[in-house]
């Protein structure tokens, strides 16, 4: 028995990150496999007759041992991975998929739950309790349960090797990642880059022993080298290999990848009895179908593309008469749109990012959630950690009862994957008599400090810390009895809900004043630049839309597509479907889909939609807000009742009602990005 398979004799019963070796979770995942089918098989064996307690709330409880060491296991797999990981992985993930197929195959389990499904008119059960008992039902009609044995079979091995595809395209992702360096020894090269760029790749490069300017693909080095860089050529080289993870038929090419991937889902869910893996997932989210998903982005396409079409016409323009250029290309697109930027606002984030020292962010956003919930942060230093440069926080209400652990980790490293996300290490529920509370974390990707300066934040990236913090406040407000209903365990189209309202706040005055300010001096951000910030806010807002809605796009061209077997070339496929969202000439070289991880190796397949979708709830219940005042506690508590407490308790469109008092409009999405007025 590993550390891992033991209760953890830690504070607040945290993973024990020091004590545990890689060495230890093939074995512990293997023991808790066993110790969940045991808890499974005394459900199935049970002599009494089956109830909603006996069995629906029974199988909700089971297997917690083997969730805890698998969220451990898989966040260390994003955030702190190796090679020994992620070979662990490629073992692990199968044996999960086939322990899961086990439960929902398993015909006696089955038989108790239809049971208790078929009888639940004449139970007595909560609302938290019916919606459970739905979902337990539709975990095995929609996963096979009613299918024949040799369809079962064929289930099976479709899962296992989807979870092995979709673990190696992340591989190669973040192998590409790491592969690609480019170093510049000339300070032409570096011209425009802002001196605070400039020192982190220099060094970057001194880390790794060599002189001059470092610049890879993770996102604080990437972005400000193509946001600012003055040589073009340099920002096409950039470009390209950004563009061209997974697709270069090498070693680490994910062409095959994405097809088998594609055509493993499309059989999936023929098998199941659905038109494509896209008609599988929509039935369990607020959309419901993929016409309903197409007819969203088209009508949100025809609104935003003659705005966006104007936006670009402009920038053209403006890129002509500055430098000549021909014919804008995407490695000229946020070069030029920063400079256009700067003209029409007299703003850029070189100005902005002495305001946002990453500590004042964070306390920034701590405060935010104080004045709207009540909560206060404590950093604590007694917690292990996976890595020195994690911070750990202990949570508590107004009346000092514990609410959640905190876990943040800002900075890039080797073995971290990009981008920014939030997960969990440990699920609220109340077993017992016993409210377990939950220990939740997010994952950024931001600027180190330097040796002369702090963490300075782009407001970009200021945006993305609210982002990510308001999905932990999800986590972390979960108030519900079953973990499989707790916190952002919500339908995927309303999961964005409490992570894209909170970014409103960023814009607000009244916000920024509480923690904006000058990391030298400790002057608060200047009235002028908030105003520039707020006029600024839908600037390019129309080509913004249009690239959002391409990504949705493709994603539905890969998931709702009952012609699957007819595309040969993953790069074609990809043209057509960005057809009517495409302002830039093509690039040869790229290729999205290869390196589209939220749809290949995360779970938003079938919906990448919902960032747009959640954009519509989160501006109408932001203007809610905004009409009673932004730190009202009444529409605050509203919010923290209905909707970050309940989890996926209620269907989401009743919770958003009972907050907002009527259903979302998205007239107030339009006129927040200043496409209507």
């Amino acid at each position: 028995m590993t550390i891992l398979n033991k209760s953890f004799d830690t504070q607040y019963n945290t993973a024990p990150f020091s004590k545990i070796k890689n060495e230890d979770f093939l074995p512990a995942i293997k023991l808790a496999i066993n110790k969940a089918k045991n808890e499974i098989d005394a459900i199935v064996t049970n002599t009494e007759s089956p109830t909603f307690e006996n069995t629906i709330e029974a199988l909700d409880y089971s297997g917690q041992e083997l969730d805890r060491i698998s969220s451990i296991f898989f966040n260390l797999n994003s955030a702190e991975t190796n090679d020994e990981i992620q070979k662990i992985a490629q073992e692990v993930s199968p044996l999960l998929s086939e322990f899961s197929n086990d439960i929902t195959l398993n015909e006696d389990l089955f038989k108790r739950v239809k049971a208790v499904y078929d009888s639940k008119s004449n139970l007595d059960l909560t609302t938290e309790q019916a919606t459970l008992l739905d979902k337990k039902y539709k975990s095995f009609s929609r996963n096979g349960a009613n299918l024949s044995k040799e369809k079962k079979e064929r289930l099976r091995a479709i899962d296992k090797e989807l979870s092995q595809l979709k673990l190696k395209f992340g591989e190669h992702i973040l192998a590409e990642t790491n592969k690609f360096e480019m170093l510049l020894t000339e300070e032409s090269e570096v011209s425009g880059l802002p001196e605070g760029a400039k020192e982190a790749a220099k060094q970057l490069a001194e880390s790794k022993g060599k002189d001059g300017w470092l610049i890879t693909l993770d996102y604080p080095s990437y972005i400000p080298f193509m946001t600012y860089a003055d040589d073009r050529a340099l920002r096409e080289k950039l470009s390209k290999a950004f563009g061209s993870k997974g697709f270069k038929n090498d070693d680490l090419d994910n062409q095959d990848i994405v097809l088998k991937i594609a055509n493993l889902r499309f059989e999936r869910a023929q098998l199941l009895g659905y038109k494509t893996h896209a008609h599988f997932i929509l039935e369990e989210r607020m959309a419901q179908t993929p016409e309903k998903v197409n007819n969203f982005l088209n009508e949100l396409l025809e609104k935003a593309k003659p705005a966006a079409e104007k936006e670009f016409q402009k920038l053209e323009a403006f890129a002509k008469e500055l430098d000549k250029i021909d014919e804008l290309q995407k490695w000229d697109s946020a070069y030029y749109s920063e400079k256009l930027k700067q003209k029409l606002f007299s703003l850029d984030d070189e100005q902005l990012k002495p305001y946002f020292k990453l500590e004042n962010v964070i306390n920034g956003a701590f405060t935010v959630a104080g004045k709207l919930f009540g909560l206060k942060f404590e950093e604590i230093n007694t917690i292990d950690k996976y890595h020195d440069d994690v911070l750990t926080y202990k949570v508590v209400d107004a009346e000092d009862n514990l609410v959640s652990i905190f876990y943040a980790d800002f900075f890039p490293r080797a073995g971290k994957r990009n981008g920014a996300w939030m997960t969990s290490f440990k699920p609220q529920m109340i077993k017992n008599g016993i409210n377990e509370r939950p220990h939740v974390s997010i994952v950024c990707n931001f600027t180190k400090p330097t040796k002369s300066k702090p963490s300075l934040l782009t407001f970009n990236e200021v945006t993305t810390l609210f982002h990510e913090f308001g999905h932990a406040l999800h986590g972390m407000l979960a108030n519900t009895t079953y973990p499989s209903l707790s916190g952002t365990s919500v339908y995927w189209d309303f999961v964005e809900l409490p992570s894209q309202i909170l970014e409103n706040w960023c814009y607000e005055e009244e916000t920024l004043k509480l923690f904006a300010t000058h990391y030298e001096t400790g002057e608060v951000i200047p009235m002028d630049l908030i105003e520039k910030i707020k006029a600024s806010a839908t600037f390019h807002e129309g080509m913004q839309t249009l690239r959002q809605l391409s990504f949705g796009m493709l994603d539905m061209a890969w998931h709702a597509n009952e012609n699957l077997e007819t595309i040969t070339s993953v790069k074609q496929h990809e043209i057509e479907a960005f057809g009517g969202t495409q302002l830039y000439p093509d690039v040869v070289e790229n290729c999205m889909s290869t390196a589209f991880a939220h749809i290949f190796q995360g779970g938003y397949s079938s919906g990448y939609y919902s960032y747009k979708w959640a954009e519509v709830l989160d501006a109408d219940a932001f203007e809610y807000f905004k009409d009673q005042g932004i730190f009202n506690k009444t529409v605050a508590n509203k919010f923290k009742t209905y909707v970050l407490s309940q989890g996926g308790t209620e269907d989401p469109m009743t919770l958003y009602k009972k907050f907002r008092g009527q259903e979302p409009k998205p007239e107030a999405l339009l006129r927040r990005a200043g496409l209507i007025k």
